[in-house]
């Protein structure tokens, strides 16, 4: 498959796959709790039904109200575009953790001064929510990135993330991908607003963080809110499952590994030949 066909299903994934990936674990939530549960294509109804609807804007805000959903699904697309998607994703796609983590924290500063912008304390007192339980979680992150830049000797994404696969097990701690991947569900979790973090189904002013900041917008702009969720939930969970399930859907040569890569110890001391 050629590079600009890569692009053009990778694009095309990125946009569409999220509220998919949504409805799955809400019928998947579902029938653990012995319910049929919505429809695997809710999410798009609801989206389209949000964009569909006018708005109710408070006349204290401002244009950081209006441009906070936007900002934060443009920056998230930005992000999604160097997450990748294949080992033999084509070099645009090749970002670094840092270039994938700054438009998402972009994202969030923009969500939290929307929130702050109502000029509502309870809003307020979301976002101080979020943003630290952010710190905890970047700091989570980015030590995880730093394992995977020392098994791959790589900084680009995709080197690090299909190390497991790229290289012989014999050079990768089982225990520390363990942790790595640990580490990442819980990013995840925290992140994403999830049990045991958040509940994204209550409204209960002591286990809010996300949700309670997001109750002035309304119509489009809540549905570019919940795009927004959908995208972050979606583009974490490609990257966990790039680490846990790194299933080769390209030539594994092509890989885009950098020429001065570390060496590897070997397990009888010698050092291992870079490739």
């Amino acid at each position: 498959m050629s590079d600009v066909s890569t692009l053009f299903v990778h694009y095309t994934l990125l946009l569409i796959l999220p509220p998919l990936l949504l409805g799955v674990i809400n019928k998947t939530k579902a029938w653990f709790a012995g319910r049929r549960g919505p429809p695997l294509l809710q999410p798009y109804y609801d989206l389209l039904r949000l964009f569909r609807k006018g708005m109710v804007v408070s006349r204290t805000t401002t244009w950081v109200f209006r441009a906070g959903p936007v900002v934060t699904v443009s920056a998230l697309l930005v992000a999604g575009s160097l997450v990748p998607s294949a080992p033999s994703t084509p070099a645009p796609l090749h970002g670094r953790p840092r270039a994938v983590r700054l438009p998402a924290g972009l994202g969030r500063f923009f969500t939290t001064a929307a929130a702050l912008d109502t000029g509502s304390a309870f809003e307020g007192m979301g976002a101080a929510r979020e943003v630290s339980f952010a710190c905890l979680a970047e700091a989570a992150l980015f030590t995880a990135f730093v394992v995977l830049v020392r098994f791959s000797g790589s900084l680009s994404l995709t080197p690090m993330l299909h190390a497991p696969m790229t290289e012989t097990l014999q050079g990768l701690p089982a225990a520390a991908l363990f942790l790595v991947a640990v580490a990442l569900f819980v990013v995840l979790l925290a992140e994403n607003a999830r049990v045991p973090v958040d509940d994204p189904n209550t409204h209960l002013e002591l286990t809010m963080i996300h949700e309670v900041m997001v109750l002035d917008h309304s119509g489009p702009l809540f549905g570019l809110v919940s795009y927004g969720a959908a995208l972050k939930l979606f583009l974490l969970t490609a990257l966990l499952l790039h680490l846990v399930l790194p299933v080769a859907l390209g030539d594994p040569g092509s890989t885009g590994r950098s020429s001065s890569r570390a060496c590897w110890p070997s397990p009888s001391g010698s050092a291992s030949s870079s490739r």
